[in-house]
């Protein structure tokens, strides 16, 4: 956990803000889904699901990854961000946008708010991604985990640059295939090539150190980085070009044995380690690692199997989403952030205690019976979901989606009693 103390981190007003932001977009992304209604067994382009996925994805997953990752570039690159202050107003104007955007989707406004809903968040993506990128030339350190970040950065703005195109395409159509061809593309970029490599290289960083794990082999993680930007590049040109399935196939199987690289560098940081209990961080990440299985078995359902039934397709490609989104890059966010936010204000409020007096451990900042319900009610939730996408069983859906407001307002009242913890001087207690 040490490893997160830095001269060159940035103030924690840098970083808390994104949590609770994130925190608040979780929990109107639960919101969200019970309002949705029947709209969730829907074709995964209905307005409604795809108002959700934004919200998921911007709201939620991208904020807490921002705010983590202006703690972790001291880290990684060892050197301090490049600016605080750019970062601070990327924060608002990414808050503003997110929900701007989200409500465009949500009342079908796509000849009109979209176009300007969807201008504000390339801009305030594009901050972010300067910010990043000369941090990044500060450093004198070019490790292949600062470049897992690098690359899924670069993912980030073909990402965006889709998805903006994509918005004005609706008004002004001047694209040559339909719309879900080039969603199909956006999607994939930033479900690959910004969520994953960006968790495998942080992950690849973070995890060892909390699982105090040493002389683990760095070349699988090369292997990895190699093999999934060199798939996701021929699948995207491929998508653009060709639209070749068997082509598409080729590149998949790279990005899949890729994938399967980074999890193997995992399992033996598990098997070295020496911290044998997992807290329930760690349970989150280790559940999370195992969750990358599933997308991947849909995937290869989805390229291969020819004569689905369209409403049936519809449901797998939604549940496909669903796997990555709440399988893989939840699962993973809701571990980490009871790892890295507890020692982020812990350190700002005791690094000055530290030798003087008996302070509180980081975990103390939280309620682990709180984390705990919220972890089995977060099975419920992917259960339940799961279930009800596939067989197409509404009450699999409410259940699901009930469980997730729950585990949604158990977490944000953890982020909360750890963000306003007070100081605690366990000698006059």
């Amino acid at each position: 956990m040490n490893g997160l103390q830095t001269n060159n981190a940035p103030h924690s007003s840098v970083v808390i803000p994104h949590f609770i932001f994130g925190g608040l977009s979780f929990l109107i992304l639960s919101v969200l889904i019970i309002l949705a209604d029947n709209n969730v067994l829907e074709a995964y382009f209905n307005s409604k699901i795809i108002a959700i996925t934004h919200m998921a994805v911007l709201g939620w997953a991208t904020m807490i990854v921002f705010g983590a990752l202006y703690q972790l570039i001291p880290v990684v690159f060892e050197t301090s961000l490049y600016s605080e202050k750019l970062a601070k107003f990327t924060f608002w104007a990414s808050a503003l946008s997110v929900m701007y955007l989200t409500y465009s989707f949500w009342i079908g406004a796509f000849i009109t708010h979209l176009i300007y809903a969807s201008a504000c968040m390339f801009f305030s993506l594009f901050l972010f991604i300067t910010n990043v990128i000369l941090s990044y030339n500060k450093s004198e350190i070019k490790n292949i985990s600062s470049k897992f970040i690098v690359a899924s950065v670069f993912w980030l703005t073909i990402t965006e640059l889709v998805g903006t195109l994509i918005a004005f395409n609706f008004k002004f159509n001047f694209f040559s295939e339909i719309h879900l061809h080039y969603l199909k593309i956006h999607a994939s970029l930033g479900l690959v090539g910004w969520f994953l490599l960006l968790i495998i290289g942080v992950g690849s960083t973070l995890i060892p150190m909390f699982l105090i794990s040493h002389q683990l082999n760095k070349n699988k993680l090369k292997i990895s980085f190699y093999l999934i930007n060199t798939g996701l590049l021929g699948v995207v040109l491929n998508w653009f070009v060709f639209n070749n399935s068997n082509i598409t196939l080729l590149f998949w199987l790279l990005i899949v044995a890729g994938i399967f690289s980074f999890v193997s560098f995992i399992y033996d940081s598990y098997k070295k380690r020496i911290r044998k209990k997992l807290d329930i961080g760690m349970r989150y990440t280790m559940l999370a690692i195992a969750f990358i299985l599933l997308p991947i078995i849909v995937s290869l359902v989805l390229l291969v199997v020819f004569n689905i039934e369209y409403e049936l397709l519809f449901r797998i490609t939604t549940f496909y989403g669903f796997s990555i989104i709440f399988g893989f890059i939840t699962t993973m966010i809701l571990g980490q952030t009871y790892k890295t936010l507890p020692f982020i204000v812990w350190l700002e409020k005791y690094k000055n205690l530290v030798g003087k007096t008996k302070t509180p451990l980081p975990r103390e900042l939280y309620s682990e019976n709180i984390a705990n319900f919220q972890f089995y009610f977060y099975i419920i939730c992917v259960l339940g979901l799961s279930i009800g996408l596939i067989i197409k069983n509404f009450t699999a859906i409410r259940i699901g989606s009930f469980s997730l407001l729950i585990v949604a307002v158990l977490y944000n009242v953890n982020v909360l009693k750890i963000v306003f913890h007070k100081i605690k001087n366990k000698e006059n207690e």
